[in-house]
């Protein structure tokens, strides 16, 4: 989309979250085609569901009506099997005292004008590495969850209504806004009980806020955060009373401050009108061509940079670090001379079992990207602080 389209979408997106009807003459620039356009990109950064409740709240004419029910009640039927699966998670594990922290989409939506309005696909929650696999056990047991897998810094699990659950015993993901490990390593001490709970933890507004933005830097890295983020950012700056001078000094400690006022700055442009400059527009471009998690082609350019060029992005494709190859082999953990072996291994299993085409394709596209294009996201990675 071009950036009249993308500043209708911010605009239309900015009276769902604020509950503010549109101006008339912002209502005639929408016409059927370019809801076709925005409906497109909306899905794909999945706030589909908000353009459709601003068009419905603006009483703005549309031929796709089936579309814009549809979006709304699919966004509500969701809300209600994460509501149902998240209380039964929160109230098993206060049963069976363990100590645990939602996080996230959990978290934020209370922020939004209606719940329902902040949507996600999963669960998040934090608990402390001891009790990880007795939390998943418990969850399997009594709540008929299925176990899915364990990484590298939680384990996976689906509830009978298919809704994902990660059950986080480490905040910190290797390899992206690393810098932030020493302040989210103090979450659980400064973290409090909730009212009328035993077990039940909560961040303080600042590690909820830095959480946010060093979750933002993870993915930005990683290719692209989209939309939702810059929306859930806009309402945390927006909340009465927060302590922004407490928000700033953890940010300036977890080197995310600059990132953080490079993503405030692009929610004020999309939902405050203010004016935007160059990098605020490279941002804009990068996000918008990706969707929830981005694109590879940004991830790869990104990495490229942060690895330290073509060749060491290469080589860590190929030669996985001990910290993340050790969760997938386990047996590392406790006989590490191994790792030699499960490279080789991991190898195979990228050649045979179908991952040989896309890892060659991402080693393709680290090859091709030009000598200009690499300067350009240095440069641009440089202004907004990762």
């Amino acid at each position: 989309m071009d950036r009249n389209t993308n500043q209708i979408l911010f605009t239309l997106l900015g009276s769902a979250i604020r509950g503010k009807k549109l101006y008339d003459s912002e209502k005639a620039q929408i016409s059927e085609d370019i809801l076709t356009e925005i409906f497109k990109t909306a899905k794909k950064h999945n706030v589909d569901h908000l353009i459709s409740l601003a068009i419905k709240q603006n009483g703005i004419a549309s031929a796709n009506i089936n579309h814009i029910e549809n979006s709304i009640f699919k966004a509500v039927y969701l809300y209600e099997q994460l509501s149902f699966d998240y209380k039964n998670i929160c109230e098993c594990l206060e049963s069976a005292e363990i100590a645990f922290m939602p996080l996230k989409g959990s978290v934020i939506r209370k922020y939004y004008p209606e719940e329902w309005m902040r949507t996600s696909c999963d669960i998040d929650i934090l608990v402390h590495e001891k009790d990880c696999d007795k939390a998943a056990d418990l969850l399997v047991k009594e709540c008929g969850f299925t176990y899915s897998g364990k990484g590298c810094h939680d384990i996976s699990l689906f509830s009978q209504s298919k809704t994902h659950i990660e059950l986080h015993f480490d905040l910190i993901e290797d390899r992206y806004a690393n810098e932030s490990s020493e302040v989210l390593k103090t979450v659980w001490k400064t973290a409090t009980v909730r009212a009328g709970y035993k077990y039940w933890y909560e961040m303080p507004d600042e590690m909820f806020y830095f959480y946010h933005i060093a979750h933002m830097a993870k993915h930005f890295e990683n290719g692209g955060c989209g939309v939702r983020p810059f929306i859930d950012l806009w309402l945390l700056d927006n909340i009465e009373n927060a302590d922004i001078k407490k928000r700033n000094e953890l940010l300036k400690k977890g080197n995310l401050l600059k990132f953080a006022e490079s993503s405030r700055k692009l929610s004020q442009i999309w939902f405050n009108n203010e004016k935007g400059d160059f990098t605020s527009h490279q941002m804009e471009s990068f996000i918008m061509s990706g969707g929830v998690y981005g694109n590879v082609e940004n991830q790869i350019i990104v990495q490229q940079q942060k690895k330290g060029g073509r060749i060491k992005y290469a080589l860590s494709k190929i030669f996985i670090p001990y910290d993340i190859i050790k969760f997938y082999y386990p047996v590392l953990q406790k006989h590490r001379w191994l790792m030699p072996i499960m490279q080789v291994r991991r190898w195979f299993k990228l050649l045979f079992r179908g991952h040989a085409k896309s890892s060659l394709k991402q080693l393709q596209i680290n090859q091709n990207v030009s000598d200009s294009k690499a300067e350009e996201m240095k440069k641009f990675l440089s202004n907004i602080g990762l």
